[in-house]
């Protein structure tokens, strides 16, 4: 357990006063700046990004060439079972390379997402999960200049095939596209053209490029389809997001974006810090979960009359007044509420006045110094002062009374909460907790691309991950 370290409180009610002392300032911080945060969310039926045949790619991601080094491209290829993993040919100047190489060549050179290459490979040829290709599959590789219905023999073709130029020709067609950006015998966005029986107007100018590519609805929405699969990001639950430009700030739970709809709600459970900013397209890629309107340890009345505690998104309910005097509330920060705004939170365990520590207390053993986070007369060990610097930055430690301790049931060692960045001080590893696990996240590449913040690491000693966190999925900017 931890070790002794000075004892901050000589009250059990003292750590109940502190969480209430802290909820207030944080009222009142955020009441000049609850409403903008409101405005700044998207409507609420919402759903997961689901194909528009208008808008497939965003600008940015068109032309994203830095989005994966060539040792990222070369482990993509390996996660998978395809043949290019060790593929090898001569490129477009003669030399032998392998299909990584060439790919991140030829998106270099013409300043194209390597992604988007990798995903025309899949859409066209499968090459990127097929092990036994054909020559043809591998002659055409992105269906660069094979006009639909052509004779592959045709000689006049013949220039064109081969891995390398495929590809190389792939990239240059779209950076063409962007540089001679509009051409009237181009399509263009904001005009509507007849595909395959559906009416589409381009969005933007590398949606367009994706329709003079491949002119039909079927093929850009299988390139749609490949894309959501591998190129996504997806962050781990406790993940705070916030699109660029707009002040609404989401977190990740379930994989879902859960809104919070005011600062009070998100600053009484969250540390801003702690924000990564990301594209709009990447945000509402998820599903829109229950929204959090309320600050934790928020005090609801129902339209029936049971007041409740909101504790780590559960209510928890008074079964009488004098459970709640018990608690020290004051009775004029009851907020009446629908029952529509209670049915977001399950109901929890009701808080009665045999109810020990319901918001959960710091106890620290007077003799041995042990801490120990008591919840609902259960008591979780923690076993380095690390745990208590992360998960209660601005904790109070209350001294138990002799044999208090032995009267509450043993629990499971508290680990570290979910969303923070972690790694071993004798390590290099940068690992995300999430739902207990430890995530590890790739590579420092990875780490930027993601957005996470390089301060926001915190060093904690190796036993600590070891005895706390499993190791969870490895986390990549490809899936």
């Amino acid at each position: 357990m931890l070790k002794k370290e000075k004892l901050f409180l000589n009250s059990p009610m003292i750590s109940l006063l502190n969480i209430r002392r802290e909820f207030r300032k944080i009222i009142s911080l955020s009441l000049i700046i609850t409403f903008l945060f409101i405005n700044s969310l998207l409507p609420l039926n919402c759903s997961a990004a689901s194909f528009n045949p208008n808008y497939i790619l965003s600008n940015q991601e068109l032309t994203d060439y830095q989005s994966m080094s060539l040792g990222a491209i070369q482990r993509f290829l390996n996660s998978k079972s395809g043949i290019l993993k060790n593929y090898q040919t001569k490129d477009i100047d003669g030399k032998k390379k392998t299909a990584a190489e060439i790919i991140f060549q030829a998106s270099q050179r013409y300043k194209i997402n390597p992604q988007v290459i990798l995903t025309l490979l899949q859409k066209e040829q499968s090459l990127i999960d097929n092990p036994r290709p054909t020559s043809y599959n591998l002659d055409w590789a992105c269906g660069y200049h094979r006009p639909t219905g052509s004779d592959p023999n045709d000689p006049k073709l013949q220039p064109y095939k081969g891995f390398a130029v495929q590809v190389d020709g792939a990239a240059a067609t779209f950076r063409w596209y962007i540089d001679h950006y509009p051409t009237p015998w181009l399509r263009i966005a904001g005009k509507t053209y007849n595909f395959d029986g559906h009416l589409i107007t381009p969005q933007n100018m590398a949606t367009a490029a994706l329709y003079n590519y491949t002119p039909h609805y079927q093929g850009n929405y299988q390139f749609w389809k490949i894309w959501q699969k591998w190129f996504v990001k997806i962050y781990p639950d406790g993940t705070l997001l916030q699109a660029e430009g707009e002040p609404g700030i989401w977190l990740i739970q379930h994989q879902k974006r859960r809104p919070f709809l005011s600062r009070a709600a998100f600053l009484s459970r969250y540390n801003p810090q702690k924000v990564i900013l990301v594209s709009k397209e990447d945000l509402e890629k998820y599903e829109i979960g229950q929204p959090i309107k309320f600050p934790q340890y928020s005090l609801l009345r129902s339209p029936g009359g049971t007041v409740y505690l909101l504790v780590d998104d559960e209510r928890r309910g008074f079964r009488s007044k004098e459970a709640f005097m018990m608690m020290g509330f004051n009775p004029e920060e009851i907020i009446d509420v629908s029952w529509q705004d209670l049915s977001i939170y399950p109901e929890g365990k009701p808080i009665t006045i045999k109810s020990v520590y319901p918001v959960g207390a710091l106890l620290q053993d007077r003799k041995t110094g042990a801490v120990f986070y008591v919840k609902d007369g259960i008591k979780r060990g923690i076993i380095d002062k690390s745990i208590l610097e992360i998960n209660f930055p601005h904790y109070h430690l209350i001294p138990a009374a002799e044999g208090e301790l032995e009267k509450y049931l043993n629990g499971k060692p508290l680990g570290i909460k979910d969303g923070e960045l972690v790694k071993a001080s004798s390590e290099s590893s940068v690992y995300v907790i999430a739902n207990g696990l430890k995530r590890p996240i790739i590579s420092a590449e990875v780490f930027e691309k993601l957005g996470y913040k390089w301060e926001n690491i915190k060093e904690v000693p190796k036993k600590v991950l070891d005895l706390l966190h499993p190791t969870g999925p490895i986390i990549d900017i490809t899936h």
